[in-house]
């Protein structure tokens, strides 16, 4: 067991779904990862619904809006990146080229946040920590293990991340690409690789990996499920074995069985 008291500064510290089904979606998820959930209202017949692992949050979802529907905006999961201050961190990110999105603004006794579409165009957000610090258990099965983005210009995106955030860059070769470790403070905090013409016109994005125990049973489950696995279980030396997986709703999201960490159960 790995409980997380505080969120490091400058790392990823919390991921949210936003999804076309909010009911299917827990059900999906709930199945899957054998998570609880906790509705939370938000409005009138809306929930922010706390997903958790023996009674820690882990994650969360809500229901899309029906004009994000309207304007065929997908499923999708949204990373959070833990800061002392989102208003100055907001400011800084817009002059290096990102836009606000929404916020900054406060989650009533939770915290305060900005949501961002940065130069390389991927989305994420910034959280400034009140009573909720984000999710509270790492290097265990079934919960976030690690963010990696997929960009169309990484030279643009590394220069961004690293000027907003002190990010460091460590490039990588592997598997025939050059992939980018982030660093903050001398520990790995996300990843980054070019997106190429394989991608079909994917817009660049953040993908959430989820730590399991063994990837292929977690994708045969995913598929009997009713969600996609759109790259089947395959290993990456010295790395681990993965998979993507995109969910009955649209939402795409990685599982990955590390052989660098130690992940319990």
């Amino acid at each position: 067991m790995a409980l997380i008291e505080r969120s490091q500064v400058g790392a990823f510290c919390w991921s949210e779904l936003c999804s076309a089904d909010w009911a299917a979606g827990k059900t999906f998820y709930t199945q899957l990862f054998g998570w609880q959930n906790v509705d939370q209202p938000i409005g009138d017949g809306c929930f922010y619904t706390m997903l958790q692992k023996h009674g820690s949050d882990i994650a969360a979802m809500y229901q899309m809006m029906p004009e994000q529907q309207a304007a065929e905006i997908p499923s999708h999961w949204l990373g959070y990146i833990a800061v002392d201050n989102v208003d100055e961190m907001a400011e800084r990110a817009q002059a290096l080229g990102a836009e606000v999105i929404a916020g900054p603004h406060d989650v009533p006794e939770a915290g305060r946040m900005v949501m961002l579409h940065e130069p390389g165009g991927a989305h994420f957000a910034l959280w400034q920590a009140g009573a909720h610090t984000g999710t509270q258990r790492e290097l265990e099965a079934n919960v976030p293990y690690w963010y990696e983005l997929a960009s169309q210009n990484s030279a643009k995106s590394e220069a961004f991340y690293c000027n907003l955030l002190g990010w460091q860059a460590d490039h990588q070769a592997m598997e025939n690409m050059d992939y980018v470790v982030f660093s903050h403070q001398g520990r790995p905090v996300a990843g980054m690789l070019e997106m190429t013409d394989e991608w079909q016109g994917l817009p660049p994005h953040w993908m959430l990996y989820f730590a399991v125990l063994d990837c292929d049973k977690l994708a045969e489950k995913a598929t009997s499920l009713g969600g996609e696995v759109c790259v089947p279980p395959t290993d990456i030396p010295q790395v681990g074995r993965f998979a993507v997986i995109t969910d009955p709703q649209g939402a795409v999201f990685s599982i990955m069985a590390s052989s660098m960490d130690e992940i319990t159960s």
